[in-house]
């Protein structure tokens, strides 16, 4: 039977990222996975396919969603047994759907002009996940790289000839929609959805004194990570143990690079990636992040608000999060502030509980409720 025999008589968003969404290893994924629910939820199908070469097309998250109810691509053979390509999966489907939900400027480049030509009425969404100019701008800001200046004046044409192109442009947040304005005027285009994320109800909930040392985590597959990391060892971390000697800080994230695992030491842990992050969420007293250079809201920090976990960071970590009071709490930029920040909610446990007492506030923004009816807007 042709797969597309198997699509219902109603409504359906073609989704394509460059990789099946590892929902347990990066931010976007995440997101990406949340927002398939959402639209499953709503009885709207979903398409999902990856760019990856067909031979490599292996993923232990396809059968979850094949469970889920989405139709996902694989390889096979088709009823004349012939390879089925990615490109004559499209041409099947394609005639099915309404929506073309395109993941990442390089995926809307690559597929656009095809979607377009198959079904020219369905609707095709530029999501950007993030400004991808401007996470490689303020890396060049940091380390006058030419390289990467390069890499981001590409990448700001690529993402407006993007954003001419598309239907609608899905940026991750209000900040981010006013920055893309600089360059790409047309708002009325342009729609904010950012990531989910909601309170976990822990019960008992382990206080101040329950905890000790300090966590982060982030996939390494994305370079601020890394830095990030670095950054933490080799200036933060020196002036915390001055004060300090016996905390420890655990590092969590999938694909960390030998210039990553090299820094694993009794005090600096490098975990590498776990199944299950929540136990660590529960143990630790303080989430570090001092990015130095991104864009887009950051999901480690909204995932440990979800954990009511306090949490100092950088602006650039902080972008699109309210902190209201606590801010300079939570919020430096130098690294004499940040280790300031960590020791001071560390030590002292009536701002730890104003914060973790708050954090259901920080992250109302980014409720499921909230983003599913942006979501339903778009596809009505």
């Amino acid at each position: 039977m042709q797969l597309s025999d198997h699509l219902e008589n109603k409504k359906y968003v073609l989704i394509v990222d460059d990789k099946i969404p590892e929902f347990k290893k990066d931010s976007g994924s995440r997101r990406l996975t949340e927002i398939i629910k959402l639209l499953l939820k709503n009885e709207i199908g979903v398409i999902l396919m990856a760019d990856f070469k067909e031979y490599r097309y292996a993923s232990e998250y396809i059968s979850v969603f094949k469970e889920m109810g989405v139709q996902v691509y694989e390889p096979s053979l088709d009823e004349s047994g012939e390879l089925l390509t990615k490109e004559k999966f499209l041409k099947k489907v394609l005639p099915h759907v309404n929506f073309a939900w395109l993941h990442r400027p390089e995926i809307f480049k690559k597929y656009e002009h095809l979607i377009r030509t198959e079904n020219p009425s369905a609707k095709i969404f530029f999501d950007m996940v993030d400004f991808h100019y401007l996470r490689f701008k303020r890396q060049f800001d940091l380390n006058g790289d030419q390289e990467v200046l390069e890499k981001a004046n590409k990448y700001l044409k690529m993402e407006l000839d993007n954003c001419r192109k598309a239907d609608k442009i899905i940026v991750i947040s209000e900040l981010e929609r006013e920055a893309l304005k600089e360059y790409y005027p047309d708002a009325s285009k342009t729609v904010s959805i950012g990531n989910i994320h909601g309170q976990k109800k822990i019960s008992p909930f382990p206080g101040f004194d329950e905890r000790k040392n300090l966590l982060f985590i982030g996939g390494f597959d994305h370079t601020p990570n890394v830095d990030c990391v670095n950054y933490l060892h080799d200036e933060i971390m020196p002036l915390v143990w001055k004060v300090l000697p016996e905390v420890s800080i655990q590092i969590l994230g999938s694909n960390a690079p030998k210039s990553v695992l090299s820094l694993n030491s009794e005090r600096f842990k490098v975990v590498g990636y776990v199944d299950s992050v929540e136990p660590y969420f529960l143990k630790s007293r303080v989430f570090v992040a001092p990015l130095r250079y991104g864009a887009g809201i950051k999901g480690k920090i909204g995932q440990s608000l979800e954990y009511s976990l306090p949490l100092v960071t950088t602006n650039i970590g902080a972008e699109g999060f309210d902190f209201g009071t606590n801010r300079d709490l939570m919020v430096a930029e130098t690294s004499e502030a940040l280790a300031n920040n960590i020791i001071s909610l560390y030590q002292n446990q009536d701002n730890w509980n104003a914060i973790s007492e708050n954090a259901h506030n920080i992250i109302e923004p980014f409720s499921k409720e909230t983003i599913e009816a942006k979501i339903m807007d778009l596809v009505k």
